[in-house]
């Protein structure tokens, strides 16, 4: 057993199973009593729209489940580690593997590879259900929870940068190249001076590219003066689509959809720095996972009848915690442009990998 990374089959097996088994009884026993307590808070809003009953309950319950998910995936894998590796240490099973020869890296291999599994599981399900689902009720509670209007085709203080110049409207309403803008202003920019504004209560585009204002005017900055233009043509590297991101809700878009919000976001001159950190993070959250066997490893090793598996098994639950803390910061930290969306996402990842590496190689000697 020695000569290779991972234990017998029949013990890498056991392991995994123990593991596996352990966090799908935490995560659905803590999944329901969360749905539970929420639906006890939101039940009574639900209830209060007008038409809504059993039906609209459930359709809640169904949205709000795999947030609730997937909130809590990386906690039972901890819980789950810890639990398993405390079994195994009490049962004196660590011992007679590395009796026989198993490194502590083989011995946590089973636990690596099966949070491997389950970090891609996590991205799938998050990616595929839980980013549609959060999609839908966040639309949902905007409308305290009434029946969803199928018109969502209006969007509203919509603005785009083009060349320096930025184009506004207070509204914006239609798809594609039938995209009517509403109240539009045009700021003419250069060299970080305003020289004019245009302004028409109504432009369209032609073939979705480039702006045809209707009843256009024209206030001059330096002379004061306002001037009628009539029809007024700008903005030929301005599309349509442009105006259809606003108000972009990171959690409820998929890794590429986001990533594409992201390029269209960027095009049209605006920050996207919150956006690409939530982009980054959709990944480094599912791989948290994987961090769990090494975090609670220390659990795992040591006497257990020297008393101290309790408070090793503390040790290991609070580098869990440790490592949910200094994510959520980070990521804050990278909202407010204080950290680069990529390290925002990734460092507290990195960090805890070294710090687990480092218990582990500590513990084996």
């Amino acid at each position: 057993m020695g000569a290779s990374f991972f234990p017998s089959r029949t013990v890498a097996f056991y392991i995994a199973r123990m593991f596996l088994v352990r966090m799908l009884a935490i995560l659905a026993a803590v999944a329901m009593v969360l749905q539970v307590l929420d639906l006890l808070s939101e039940s009574g809003v639900i209830l209060a729209s007008k038409g809504n009953g059993n039906a609209e309950v459930v359709r809640y319950v169904s949205l709000r489940l795999p947030e609730i998910i997937a909130f809590l995936l990386p906690f039972a894998a901890l819980l789950a580690t810890i639990l398993t590796l405390s079994t195994l240490n009490y049962n004196s099973e660590v011992i007679a593997m590395k009796a026989a020869g198993l490194s502590a890296h083989q011995v946590l291999a089973p636990l690596l590879i099966a949070s491997l599994g389950v970090a891609a599981v996590s991205f799938a399900f998050n990616d595929r259900i839980v980013a549609r689902a959060s999609a839908t009720l966040n639309r949902w509670k905007k409308v305290d929870y009434a029946p969803l209007s199928a018109n969502r085709g209006e969007r509203l203080n919509v603005w785009v940068l083009d060349d320096g110049d930025i184009i506004e409207a207070a509204r914006a309403t239609g798809t594609g190249p039938a995209t009517v803008l509403h109240n539009v202003a045009i700021y003419d920019r250069s060299g970080g001076l305003l020289h004019s504004i245009i302004r028409a209560p109504m432009a369209g585009f032609d073939h979705g590219r480039g702006l045809v204002l209707a009843q256009a005017t024209s206030f001059d900055v330096a002379s004061g003066k306002l001037t009628a233009i009539g029809t007024f043509r700008t903005g030929d590297g301005v599309r349509a689509d442009q105006f259809a991101l606003t108000n972009v809700d990171a959690d409820g878009l998929s890794f590429g959809e986001l990533r594409s919000a992201i390029r269209d976001l960027s095009q049209s001159g605006r920050p996207t720095k919150a956006l690409e950190g939530t982009m980054w993070h959709k990944i480094s959250s599912p791989l948290s996972a994987m961090l769990m066997p090494l975090l609670g490893a220390v659990a795992a090793f040591g006497i257990a009848r020297s008393g101290k598996l309790f408070i090793r098994a503390v040790i290991g639950m609070a580098l869990g915690f440790a490592y949910f803390v200094a994510d959520n910061f980070a990521l804050s930290m990278g909202s407010l442009g204080a950290y680069p969306p990529f390290l925002a996402a990734w460092a507290p990842f990195l960090l805890f990998l070294f710090i687990g590496e480092l218990v582990l190689i500590r513990t084996e000697e």
